[in-house]
């Protein structure tokens, strides 16, 4: 252990707490509106990781020096908070929004349930699932726009918000686990371990279907009294004019963008370029667009590059303990460490370990998918949700006590489907 290192742990155990205590700040800045604007920056959970990665940038370059600080922070890769930011633009674009709506009601009018009921189902379970084609971050933005109007929103009780949000994250975590390029955690291993699209549905997938749809089944039973036929339809902001209804090329012209931007994940030149070119065309088209998102996507962003910047030097502590625990423990050590840490960092540094068994690799990627619920900076996409959701919330701010406490029970369904299955 260096000083460096010891003093990378302080800081990321600094920026945890501050994770855990966003919230407060936000009460802060309403009891001290002199210094409100401080505060609420504070308080906004994508900036801990972020504001927290400076200051720890700033002391390597005390400690060891100006080249070496900013060696490392050039040595990290920037690749996925740059695709979660353009995944979540692209994906959460009015053209992109419609047709999944469209879709969704499509199908919930064939099924025998009231269809406000129905889309909140296949909000919390067909959505989630399909991150497995087009990746966790687009499956969470579009399962967050989709489910905002109808849970998040006045009239819900709090308590059960986060039980949706807590469903919500565990089940576009372990969602993106029926191929081997969709779940952050999954494509940190596949190669190395030779695990393909058939082997992770084989393993993994299945299991992972029958806990999102018990857990979606679970928290529409207790959503149904609350849901009304007027809250079915994602409808413009106070102020917004309606946009006209968008033609079938230019809602083709988005998907294929984001098709594109999903088959270039790992080449982030060409899918930065290809949005480039997304922005240019909705410039084109503005009357068939509403705003993007690119304040909240920017900030996700800031976030993860935060985190991968925090996490780069947590190795030296992380890697020992993954190393020195049986299988079963691993699991549980996963889903526990999964909360703390993100986890495709965890299962990476687990890739680094010669020697795994093929139990223990399994047990590694299940028991950290399975807590990629539990807090914010447990998976990629959770930001994402955050930052979409956060305003349905009291004081327009998810509390990390109550997320970890609506995910707990999705969780426990989840280690018990990967375990027992």
């Amino acid at each position: 252990m260096t000083t460096i290192q010891l003093i990378s742990a302080i800081v990321f155990g600094l920026a945890l707490i501050h994770t855990f205590a966003a919230k407060s700040f936000e009460t802060l800045a309403q009891r001290h509106p002199r210094h409100g604007g401080l505060l609420h920056l504070l308080g906004e959970v994508e900036v801990v990781f972020g504001f927290w990665a400076f200051i720890l940038i700033i002391i390597m370059a005390f400690v060891s020096g100006g080249d070496a600080a900013i060696e490392y922070a050039e040595s990290r890769q920037y690749t996925e908070p740059l695709f979660v930011f353009v995944v979540m633009v692209v994906a959460a674009s009015r053209p992109v929004l419609d047709a999944v709506q469209r879709l969704l009601k499509g199908v919930a009018r064939v099924m025998p349930l009231r269809t406000e009921l129905a889309l909140v189902w296949l909000g919390l379970a067909l959505v989630p699932l399909t991150g497995s084609m087009i990746t966790e971050p687009a499956a969470m933005t579009l399962a967050a726009l989709m489910l905002a109007p109808q849970i998040f929103r006045p009239g819900i009780p709090e308590w059960l918000k986060y039980g949706a949000l807590g469903v919500l994250f565990v089940n576009v975590s372990i969602g993106g686990t029926l191929t081997s390029y969709a779940a952050p955690p999954v494509l940190m291993v596949a190669t190395t371990w030779n695990w393909d699209s058939a082997y992770m549905a084989s393993h993994f997938g299945w299991k992972a279907a029958i806990a999102v749809l018990v857990n979606a089944t679970g928290v529409s039973i207790l959503l149904r009294k609350y849901l009304h036929s007027n809250t079915s339809d994602i409808k413009p902001k106070a102020g917004e004019v309606e946009a006209p209804k968008v033609p079938l090329a230019v809602s083709l012209v988005h998907m294929i963008v984001l098709a594109g931007v999903v088959a270039l994940a790992h080449h982030p030149v060409l899918f930065f370029g290809l949005f480039l070119f997304f922005l240019g065309f909705v410039q084109a088209y503005e009357r068939y667009q509403s705003p993007l998102i690119l304040k909240e996507g920017l900030l996700v962003g800031f976030f993860l590059g935060g985190l991968v910047v925090l996490g780069g030097m947590q190795q030296w502590w992380l890697q020992p303990i993954v190393s020195s625990l049986e299988p079963l423990a691993l699991f549980f050590g996963a889903l526990g460490l999964t909360a703390i840490t993100d986890n495709a960092a965890l299962t990476y540094l687990g890739s680094l370990i010669v020697g795994m068994t093929d139990e223990a690799k399994y047990m590694l990627v299940a028991g950290a998918v399975a807590g990629g619920g539990l807090t914010v900076i447990a998976n990629a996409p959770n930001p994402a949700g955050v930052s979409l959701l956060r305003r349905g919330f009291k004081d327009e701010s998810i509390g990390a006590v109550g997320l970890l406490a609506g995910a707990l029970l999705p969780t426990a369904v989840a280690a018990l489907a990967f375990l027992a299955l």
